[in-house]
């Protein structure tokens, strides 16, 4: 499903949709999404509380940003009474933890009647990554990659996870999707994050979920572009005159114009 008409987010939050304080919180961060979480950040006690609160906080709003519900596995008691609850809220997305085949995105997209974020985190889901970006109703993949890890057998790193994640990425394009990089857990090390982000960019990752408001500037700056970037952007739709020809040593054509105005949109959001 093309998610063209909407700028991908840089920052997705996950917010535990049983915690009201961080719920209220939330509607002054910067971050461009918010995903309130009613699956691993929830008590299996909380849970029908939650899936309430979650639909409440979507109907209060959140400003500009964008909303979604995580819900709990396919394999849970509480699976389809998540996804009844979404489909009668006012959240932009739904998301689902280890999709893992076309048939489940296809089936949660319409029982949840809400665009799809499919997390992908066990190794049946990244092999089947492009068959279930390629369903109508998925809008993107966010990489799940403590999950993907463990399953993996890769005790700590992401050197090992590098086919998986460019894989997710691969998927996603293909089907003109989002592509939303995994979490980053350590919460006291800002320069690792930071290394993750731009890494995570270099991949063709759109954005960075996130698990602690703390995490939201670093990886703000880290997706969007820098001033030289937005510099060179600028003059190279400013000298370009259709066709092939030379900008600054080197050959640009029409698709680098396309490029350097979806980079300025990016900055001006």
């Amino acid at each position: 499903m093309s998610t063209s008409r909407r700028l991908a987010p840089r920052t997705a939050l996950f917010l535990p949709a049983s915690n009201p304080r961080a719920i209220a919180k939330a509607r002054g961060l910067a971050a461009d999404m918010v995903i309130l979480d009613l699956e691993d950040a929830v008590k299996a006690e909380d849970k029908a509380a939650a899936r309430m609160a979650a639909v409440t906080a979507v109907a209060e709003g959140f400003g500009p940003r964008l909303t979604a519900i995580r819900v709990n596995g396919g394999e849970t008691a509480e699976h389809e009474d998540d996804l009844a609850a979404v489909a009668g809220s006012l959240a932009d997305f739904v998301v689902a933890p280890k999709v893992e085949t076309a048939e489940d995105a296809a089936r949660i997209a319409a029982a949840a009647a809400k665009p799809l974020l499919a997390m992908t985190e066990t190794p049946l889901g990244v092999l089947a990554a492009a068959e279930i970006a390629a369903v109508p109703g998925v809008a993107g993949l966010i990489a799940g990659v403590n999950d993907l890890r463990a399953a993996l057998g890769i005790p700590s790193g992401r050197a090992g996870l590098a086919l998986a994640l460019q894989t997710i990425v691969l998927a996603a394009r293909a089907s003109a999707g989002w592509a939303i990089d995994g979490v980053f857990n350590a919460l006291d090390d800002p320069e690792g994050l930071a290394a993750e982000c731009r890494e995570g960019r270099a991949m063709g990752f759109d954005g960075k979920s996130l698990i602690h408001p703390n995490q939201i500037a670093t990886a703000v700056e880290a997706f969007g572009p820098t001033a030289e970037e937005l510099a060179d952007a600028r003059a190279l739709i400013e000298a370009a005159t259709g066709g092939a020809e030379r900008f600054r040593d080197r050959m640009i054509e029409a698709m680098h114009v396309e490029q350097a105005r979806a980079l300025i949109e990016r900055a001006e959001r």
